[in-house]
């Protein structure tokens, strides 16, 4: 079953890159506190994640926090070794925090899956944005397959 808007988050482990490496973490931990922008994309360093998604958001961060978001986090099925690969090839560090969903944990709790093994990549994360407060999800836009238009910054941003 999809999370629905007004549902509470689901405590998974996730994963982070930090300063000594991955960082196991818990969902609620890292989404959970104040207002946060979350999107997920269906691969790192995959053509429309890499050339629209994430540039979009690290484009709009001030204008996202100019309007009440506290932070903003990039989620995707893949470790946390390659989370923080394609931040920093984007330049994304002091805009987005990048979440390793490495075994779609996360992903298959909210019900936002789907199989990507015809393309070799198995089970995925949908491309998504979310607005989440205090742990609660308050906005979710979900794209159909292929697409890539209510899940973009700019959109979410005209939401706020």
């Amino acid at each position: 079953m999809t999370i629905s808007v007004g549902d509470r988050i689901p405590s998974v482990s996730v994963m982070m890159s930090g300063e000594d490496g991955p960082q196991k973490m818990d969902s609620v931990e890292a989404l959970g506190q104040g207002r946060v922008a979350l999107f997920s994309v269906p691969g790192a360093f995959t053509p429309t994640c890499s050339a629209k998604h994430l540039p979009g958001f690290i484009e709009n961060a001030d204008a996202l926090k100019a309007k009440g978001i506290d932070k903003i986090v990039c989620m995707s099925v893949n470790d946390a070794f390659v989370m923080k690969a394609w931040g920093d090839a984007q330049n994304s560090s002091s805009e987005v925090e990048m979440l390793a969903d490495g075994n779609a944990d996360f992903s298959r709790a909210i019900g936002l899956t789907f199989d990507g093994s015809g393309f070799g990549m198995g089970e995925r994360a949908q491309r998504f944005s979310a607005i989440i407060e205090n742990g609660v999800l308050k906005t979710l836009n979900v794209e159909t397959p292929g697409a890539f238009e209510v899940s973009s910054a700019e959109y979410l941003l005209n939401q706020l």
